[in-house]
């Protein structure tokens, strides 16, 4: 019997939350009135923390527990 394999799906998990907060760089690109560094960085730090949530939720809805490793 395998042990399971958290170190893989944590590592799938930090991936989704970097990948969602690295989405908060277009938001940026398309909106920089609204999003720029210097006066919206409360928004961009809000779009940040939502896509990582929602990336995380999408790699918990295809992975919801860790596997058994060999």
């Amino acid at each position: 019997m395998g042990l399971t394999d958290w170190r893989n799906w944590l590592r799938g998990l930090i991936g989704a939350f970097i990948q969602g907060g690295a989405t908060s760089i277009s938001t940026m690109i398309v909106d920089p009135q609204t999003f720029n560094i210097g006066d919206g960085l409360g928004n961009v730090m809000m779009v940040s923390l939502v896509s990582a949530i929602v990336g995380a939720a999408l790699f918990l809805q295809k992975k919801p527990i860790p596997g058994v490793g060999v």
